[in-house]
């Protein structure tokens, strides 16, 4: 089974260690799509991976047009996103493909640690397993889901209506509401998965429009859950 590790990237300084992280999966059945949004620096780190990845460039627009992107490029069954600054541990895919299949689950997140600017970890993440319903109620209140820990089938996102591109800042929070009303959500409790925290990352330099569309979204999905659970 072949797994799309798609790389969207813009202006990051630490893409290189990220590609090498997906490089270096012990897993091997693996094709490597670095979406490039525009960049106009850190370019020049690409190049040394330039034979062992597919490279896309585009106009910039954000986060969620590069997944689409890489999406529509991607021959894998499985999908698994990785942000530019963040990285996989070396057995990630191996892990979570192999609890994916043993629990016949599309879609399926993982623990995580924190790291700082220079690779020290800083904090361990976990979640909890959840029926449905459960996970739609801590939805409602905030994101448990962080996206680079996420694998899913590549057919579920796009039957599901591809990432919106409307959205700078919530495009994964929203697509993880989304996809609660297809199918289930499986937790795998393993930290395969390293999250750079850093002063230049999206959510520190623009905290209050990303707190506005985090509101809009609860908004929506509070309406579309309560439906969802008078159905069943």
């Amino acid at each position: 089974m072949k797994v799309s590790i798609i790389i969207p990237f813009y202006n990051c300084p630490f893409i290189g260690q990220a590609i090498k992280s997906a490089i270096n999966q012990t897993y091997k059945n693996i094709e490597i799509i670095v979406v490039d949004d525009g960049s106009t620096k850190y370019v020049e780190k690409i190049a040394p991976f330039k034979d062992k990845i597919i490279y896309l460039r585009k106009q910039n627009g954000g986060t969620a047009s590069a997944l689409n992107r890489g999406l529509q490029h991607a021959t894998g069954k499985y999908f698994a996103w990785l942000s530019s600054d963040d990285m996989f541990i070396h057995n990630k895919i191996e892990k979570q493909l192999g609890f994916m299949q043993s629990v016949q689950s599309k879609l399926s997140y993982t623990a995580f640690k924190t790291i700082d600017s220079t690779n020290n970890i800083v904090n361990e993440i976990r979640s909890r397993r959840m029926g449905v319903k459960a996970f739609q109620k801590v939805l409602v209140k905030g994101c448990p889901v962080n996206g680079c820990t996420v694998m899913a089938e590549t057919d579920l996102i796009k039957k599901a209506g591809w990432f919106d591109e409307k959205l700078k800042y919530t495009q994964d929070y929203e697509m993880w509401c989304r996809l609660s009303l297809h199918t289930t959500m499986h937790y795998l409790d393993e930290t395969l998965v390293l999250y750079r925290v850093h002063q230049n990352m999206g959510s520190a330099k623009y905290g209050n429009a990303q707190q506005l569309e985090v509101m809009a979204v609860r908004k929506k999905y509070s309406r579309l859950f309560a439906l969802d659970h008078k159905k069943k």
